[in-house]
Parts: C-alpha cells; sequence; structure tokens
C-alpha cells in the first residue's frame, strides 16, 4: 500500500461498541432488483457480495418500513416479521465478506409511485412538482404515531436477521424530510408548525429507534441517520435549517450522520457560510459528538483521501463501487492506478461487476448518472 492512503486503512469504534476495519462505506445505492414479493432476489445478493470485501461498512439500499412506504420497483421490504429470513439472507451476504451489514430504514412519503401504492401520504397534502404529480393524503396524528412504531418495529426485524445496526433515511426528499422541511409541512399540530414542531418527527422517531435497540439487540448495534444538506424550494431546509437539526441529532448520540448529497464539495446556497463547503461546516457541528460519513462523485483514490483529509471520519463510495468493486482491494494492494472510474458498458462487463439487469438498464440509459466509457 502507498502510505499516503493509510489513514484510510485506520480501524473506527463508533459509540455503540461496533467496530470497522477502515474508513471506507458502501453507500445506500437503489438497484431495483428485488423479487416481486418484496424479498431480496439472488441477483442481489451477488451484489452486494461481491462489494462487500474490502470496505469497512456497507450500507444497503432503502427498505419500507410500512407497506405504503415503498418507494422504488423492485425494493425489498421489511414491514412484516415475513421478511426476516430475506433480510437474514442479505445480512449474510454482507458480513461473510467481512464488512458491518447496517439495513437502511425509511418511508417514501409522498415519494411514494402511484403505480406501486395506493394510498399516498406526507406531513401535509403539498405534491411534488418535479415528479409525481399526486396529492398526498395528510396524515392523521395517529397515523404518525403508527410510523413511528414501524420506524421501531423494522428495528427488531433487523436485530433479529443480524444485521449490525440501522441507518434512518431521513434524506433525499422521503417522509422524515418531509416533516421536517417548511415546504411539505404545513400541520399545525405537534408535529409542525415552527421549528422545534418540525424536528418533532424526526427525534421522535430515532427516539424508537434506539429505545428498540436497548430493548432487544444483545451485541453492539448501531443506529445512524442521513441528512440532506438544503432543499431549492424557497420555503425548504436552508444550511442553517440544517445545522439546528444536526445539534438535535447529535444530542441524541447517534452513531453517526450520514450527509446526502451529489458532490462532496458543495457549497450553500442558502443560510451557513457561503464560501465554504457544507461537509467541512457539518463537521465543525459535530467534531467529538458524533461520526460523520461524507459522499459525493469520489472516484479515485486520490479525491478520497482528500475528503478525508477534512477530518470526516469515513468517505462512502457510491457510483464508484459500483464501477469497481475490487476498490477498496486494490488501493490496499498499492494498485490504486488500476481502479476502474469509468464503467464500460458490455454484457461482459456487466456479468464481471454481478450488476442485476433493473439496475443495469437505468445506468446504461440514464444519460449523465453514470461515467460511460464510448
Amino acid at each position: 500500500m502507498n502510505e499516503k492512503y493509510r489513514p484510510l486503512f485506520e480501524p473506527l469504534s463508533f459509540r455503540s461498541g461496533v467496530e470497522l476495519s477502515n474508513r471506507l462505506v458502501m453507500a445506500p445505492l437503489t438497484n431495483y432488483s428485488s423479487n416481486e414479493d418484496g424479498t431480496v432476489s439472488d441477483a442481489e445478493l451477488r451484489y452486494y457480495s461481491r462489494r462487500s470485501t474490502g470496505v469497512g461498512m456497507v450500507l444497503t439500499a432503502c427498505i419500507n418500513v410500512t407497506e405504503n412506504g415503498q418507494g422504488f420497483p423492485g425494493e425489498f421490504a421489511g414491514y412484516s416479521d415475513d421478511f426476516i429470513p430475506s433480510l437474514q439472507r442479505l445480512a449474510n451476504a454482507i458480513k461473510e465478506q467481512g464488512a458491518k451489514a447496517v439495513l437502511q430504514i425509511f418511508h417514501a412519503g409522498r415519494m411514494a409511485p402511484p403505480d406501486l401504492v395506493s394510498d399516498i401520504v406526507s406531513a401535509s397534502a403539498v405534491p411534488d412538482p418535479d415528479t409525481i404529480p399526486v396529492t398526498p393524503r395528510a396524515l392523521e396524528e395517529s397515523e404518525v404515531e403508527e410510523i413511528i412504531k414501524a420506524f421501531g418495529e423494522t428495528t427488531r426485524r433487523a436485530i433479529e436477521a443480524g444485521f449490525d445496526g440501522v441507518e434512518i433515511h431521513g434524506a433525499n426528499t422521503y417522509l422524515i424530510q418531509q416533516f421536517f422541511s417548511g415546504f411539505t409541512n404545513r400541520r399545525e399540530d405537534r408535529w409542525g408548525g415552527s421549528f422545534e414542531k418540525r424536528l418533532a418527527f424526526p427525534l421522535a422517531v430515532v427516539e424508537e429507534v434506539q429505545n428498540t435497540v436497548k430493548q432487544y439487540a444483545d451485541h453492539p448495534f448501531l443506529v445512524g441517520y442521513r441528512l440532506s444538506p438544503e432543499e431549492e424550494y424557497p420555503e425548504g431546509i436552508t444550511m442553517d435549517d440544517t445545522l439546528g437539526l444536526i445539534d438535535a441529532l447529535t444530542a441524541k448520540e447517534l452513531d453517526y450522520l450520514h450527509i446526502s448529497q451529489q458532490d462532496f464539495w458543495t457549497k450553500p446556497h442558502r443560510g451557513g457560510e457561503l464560501d465554504r463547503t457544507r461537509i467541512e461546516q457539518i463537521y465543525d457541528r459535530t467534531k467529538g459528538k458524533t461520526e460523520l460519513i461524507g459522499i459525493g462523485s469520489l472516484y479515485t483514490a486520490d479525491q478520497v483521501l482528500a475528503a478525508k483529509n477534512t477530518g470526516i471520519p469515513l468517505v462512502a463510495l457510491g457510483r464508484g463501487i459500483i464501477i469497481e468493486p475490487d476498490w477498496v482491494e486494490k488501493l490496499k494492494e498499492g494498485k490504486e492506478d488500476e481502479i476502474y472510474t469509468t464503467l464500460l458498458p458490455t454484457a461482459e462487463r456487466k456479468q464481471e461487476l454481478e450488476i442485476p439487469n433493473p439496475l443495469w438498464n437505468m445506468i446504461t440509459t440514464i444519460p449523465g448518472w453514470f461515467p460511460l466509457e464510448k
């Protein structure tokens, strides 16, 4: 190994007691490839197994905690105990390769596709102006409490299935973010209105998950939280809002926060310090309080090292580890120059990479999503 990359291979211990062998994480990537009944497919198992050698931790694709919380076709589910055997197969496939397995749990809210979900719900009856042209139904207070409990129940299933932790998906405009955002939350009860009331649902989910872990986990089990720093809507989340959310989340003594953004080096558009990157400002806020995962268009070893050198404890590989499943192993062996950073869209490469058909079709047909070789 080239010594300059040694910081990426330092071990890390979370406050929960879960230990990682290095600072590299596989990001939670939707792959659209589960079985029709919501169980994990054999193709997904091969896909995850292929990428679980080398990284310290694998974050799975998001899993819906209620039946109407589905966000994608081909999404594996976790809203019933019937799914525990399926989840166990996934946890085992990841852990057998040496990585810690963390299940990402979520509810899509108003982002649920109407051809998959008949009852689309959200914090308030505010439709998405850009994607799904359906006005969601505002949740009743009793339903809000049921969804909070569902996050706890899915956490219990993750524990029983053998996962090492869960990541609460509070990012990417899904239900938890819909409650936090002033654009999507127009409520006037205890779940909305002021900034503090818009914090109520995210914090209640965190507390429910943490209480479930205390009740059911007999081994170290971590709890993380993913968030998006800003929204483009005028009434939406600003960087100042996010810094307030981070203060509230760090007070809950989570194992880590995971910042979801397309570009690691992005600076704020509204709020915060406009001349400093979001991740640097967030790191200042979390340093010494919780661990932090950064992500965003990082493909080469030097790009990942530069991200790590900002001080953040952990760096996630997203599209990069789909393109190059041996990313970590090549770096460890001093072969960083052999790391693929573009994808050759051939049938032979697809087979070698163990990419399921639905994901492969999207990668090769959505312009600009992946760096493809011509």
